[in-house]
């Protein structure tokens, strides 16, 4: 039978505690004879004041906190697609927080609004810091119809994007898969600049 020691010194307090929710937590441990990542050596794992959000890397003996803003490599990035049999038309709350690209399979029935929310009951502004941007696709299916995206809104308020080529599209592309591609970036407290681009598949 395997044995589990716990053991503290006289200066300090060792607390497991069960889990705030119910059932069945396991922790796994190799069949091997090991140290676990747990020091209080901060030249081995420095502080995490000021580095919230980050992950903690190791390189051999060092470890570091760094993150995507720290030119991260990564092989492959996959993102989230929301396949739906969808038509597009009125307003579209696209939920930034579910999906990086939404695909409308279904023929759009009329010209639509876009309001980009986080969720609904979050805001995209509260998701975003000044400085930091997102890009999101929107795929439309079209038939013989030309319809487009009229409005664009960041959390219900409507923003004039900055529209590649330098107009907003007048139609839609018939027969086609129309894809939207805005980056929203935020500049300032509910202040943003989008630009936007219709780029047409056929």
């Amino acid at each position: 039978m395997s044995s589990v020691i716990i053991a503290g010194n006289t200066s300090g307090t060792i607390t497991v505690a069960a889990p705030a929710a119910a059932g069945t937590n396991t922790i796994t441990m190799p069949a091997a004879t090991g140290t676990m990542a747990l020091t209080s050596d901060t030249s081995a794992v420095p502080s995490q004041t000021g580095n919230a959000g980050k992950l903690l890397t190791t390189n051999g003996s060092a470890a570091s906190w760094g993150g995507v803003s720290d030119y991260t490599t990564f092989t492959n990035l996959t993102e989230k697609v929301t396949v739906a049999a969808t038509a597009a038309t009125g307003t579209i709350n696209y939920d930034t927080g579910t999906q990086s690209v939404v695909y409308f399979t279904s023929a759009a029935a009329g010209d639509w609004t876009i309001n980009f929310r986080d969720s609904s009951g979050t805001t995209l502004n509260s998701k975003l810091a000044i400085g930091e941007a997102i890009t999101l696709v929107h795929l439309v299916t079209l038939t013989g119809a030309e319809y487009r995206n009229t409005t664009v809104q960041v959390d219900g308020s409507s923003i004039t994007p900055e529209w590649q080529g330098g107009s907003a599209p007048t139609e839609g592309n018939a027969n086609s898969i129309d894809s939207y591609a805005y980056t929203i970036i935020k500049t300032g407290d509910a202040a943003f600049t989008i630009l936007a681009a219709l780029t047409q598949f056929a």
